[in-house]
């Protein structure tokens, strides 16, 4: 008999337990709205959420809200209103915005020294002052590409390289990456040739046999986006390749997920960073930490990726030292 009443006090005990944490958790909880530039399956996205959720899953209840502005630019400023009527119906403790469209089209507008909801920025490559920041509810990590870094590798790779071009699609994005790269011109190995940023396939096309009469090789973050013969918004993976083809000099990139698709190398940032450290920002902001002591940072993180495919077609034989430590990959 003392048995069964042991046993069902210890019942009590484990139901008032399981009773009580749900109600915990939930109370410790934050409600975070994350706003992306960008579609949900662009890779860039893919990496920047896995970086927030990274940090957030578990302590936060999160809702996501995609402008799709890299396959239909035309709809931003729509798109930014719409983001602004689920904040005010989620009412958040704290909101993400990713990317230049998501600052200039809804934080902006409708957050920025409006509300006291602390905002935190990842993946803007213009200047942080554009947008008016650091301000008394915003700050966050800008997006940097380790452009001296991948050219002084590819040289590594291909000592012949004394030259680069830029060509990125004509966008907020790449206007910014180009101001980046004119910005840091004294820390470059190679001489700076010039710049191309078309809208269209055919444009690319083009553009990309003017670089290849005046450079030795190509800087080029990400052609996603570019409009098909069709109108259609083509991928890095439909694009990359057509470049490759017709430049037949090295391209190098700033970002992992397209050096598979006909680059040859490059030192990567990477969207985890981005996201994992907006993430940690926004945490302490929401326990009270003013926003207004947090300075605006970049990424610091940098890894090397070599296309081996591609190094192969090109017929480079590089010093087997130089690959030391770089992570391989072939073209798909």
């Amino acid at each position: 008999m003392f048995g069964k009443k042991v046993f069902f006090v210890k019942g009590l005990i484990v139901l008032w337990l399981c009773l009580l944490m749900p109600l915990t958790a939930s109370a410790a909880k934050f409600k975070v709205l994350i706003v992306m530039s960008y579609d949900d399956a662009f890779p860039w996205v893919i990496e920047t959420k896995e970086g927030l959720e990274s940090v957030l899953a578990g302590n936060c209840e999160t809702k996501y809200f995609y402008m799709d502005t890299k396959r239909h630019p035309e709809t931003a400023k729509q798109k930014g209103k719409e983001a602004f009527h689920l904040y005010e119906s989620f009412e958040p403790q704290g909101v993400i915005a990713s990317d230049e469209d998501a600052q200039s089209e809804f934080v902006v507008p409708y957050l920025k020294d409006k509300v006291k909801t602390p905002v935190m920025f990842c993946g803007v490559n213009a200047e942080a002052g554009k947008y008016g920041y650091p301000a008394s509810n915003v700050s966050g990590i800008l997006e940097r590409y380790h452009v001296a870094e991948s050219i002084a590798f590819a040289q590594q790779i291909l000592p012949s390289v004394k030259t680069f071009g830029y060509m990125m699609k004509d966008s907020t994005t790449g206007t910014a990456a180009l101001e980046q790269i004119k910005s840091e011109m004294a820390s470059y190995s190679a001489k700076f040739a010039g710049d191309k940023m078309p809208k269209t396939l055919k444009e690319t096309k083009a553009m990309t046999l003017e670089l290849k009469e005046q450079c030795d090789m190509l800087f080029t973050p990400t052609m996603q986006g570019i409009e098909g013969d069709n109108g259609e918004s083509l991928s890095d993976k439909e694009v990359l390749p057509v470049m490759a083809e017709i430049f037949g000099k090295p391209i190098i990139g700033g970002s992992g997920y397209n050096i598979k698709y006909g680059m040859l190398c490059g030192v990567i940032k990477t969207g985890q960073e981005q996201g994992r450290t907006a993430a940690k920002m926004l945490l302490k902001a929401m326990e009270g930490e003013a926003v207004s002591q947090m300075p605006v940072t970049r990424n610091q993180q940098g890894k090397r990726i070599v296309n081996v495919t591609v190094m192969k077609k090109l017929g480079i034989r590089p010093n087997p030292a130089v690959l030391e430590g770089a992570e391989l990959v072939r073209t798909e």
